[in-house]
């Protein structure tokens, strides 16, 4: 949620070939293929592989991915916000800039993406409480918790939304790029009111210290920032 260096960025990460989007192409067209001949007849040999492998035929099996699943994509979240705070507000000078920052930043974004998407999908085979696709990416139909876990899917749609305006930002301009961004802390904010109240890990004291820690870092950073954004605004104000 880089707010405001995005428009200084170095030329090659403004052009150039395009292999992350193509990488991340292929490899959501692989599981999409993947996923298809794992339903079909043609599959069935595999699957049943897998079930014994990993042991799938557990009602609890998918529970416990969904849940690992969720709880790695809330921390890639939150490394999301937190890159994106840090650097706007220039806590550590120069040391965070270029290329890296921004490709970094854009890499934790998709991969806290992917692991969000498979949370969701795991959920549509849970055989303890299945959800159907309707209840998990429309707001508030959900039948376990309806009000947080909607809060949940509204905070997924603002992510993908910030994250395919990294690739939008020529057309539709810096001012837009940066104004969609502030939907970040939106984001987050409903990502851990929804770990909080739909999670079933939540009452664990080490899951609540980490929800409190990460939270908390997110108020200093973005109290730090407001801060600073007005003394540079005061300081540009002419004297009279």
């Amino acid at each position: 949620m880089n707010l405001s260096n995005y428009k200084d960025l170095p030329k090659g990460s403004k052009s150039g070939f395009p292999l992350d989007r193509i990488v991340f192409g292929l490899i959501t067209v692989a599981l999409v293929l993947a996923g298809i001949f794992l339903v079909s007849p043609s599959g069935a040999p595999l699957q049943a592989t897998l079930t014994s492998l990993f042991g799938l035929a557990s009602d609890q099996s998918t529970w416990y991915l969904t849940r690992a699943a969720g709880m790695i994509a809330y921390l890639l979240l939150w490394l999301s916000t937190v890159w994106g705070l840090v650097i706007p507000s220039k806590l550590f000078g120069e040391v965070l800039s270029g290329d890296f920052t921004f490709d970094f930043h854009k890499f934790i974004s998709l991969l806290s993406l992917g692991f969000l998407g498979l949370h969701i999908v795991v959920l549509t085979a849970d055989k303890y409480l299945p959800f159907s696709v309707a209840q998990l990416l429309v707001p508030f139909l959900s039948p376990y918790r309806p009000l947080w876990v909607g809060i949940g899917v509204i905070s997924f749609y603002l992510i993908l939304l910030v994250t395919v305006t990294f690739y939008l930002r020529k057309q539709i301009g810096m001012k837009t790029f940066r104004f969609i961004h502030y939907a970040s802390l939106a984001a987050y904010l409903g990502a851990v009111l929804h770990a909080l109240m739909s999670g079933a890990d939540s009452s664990l004291p080490a899951v609540l210290a980490i929800y409190l820690g990460t939270f908390l870092v997110v108020i200093f950073l973005t109290v730090y920032w407001l801060v600073r954004a007005l003394i540079n605004r005061s300081d540009k104000v002419p004297q009279i």
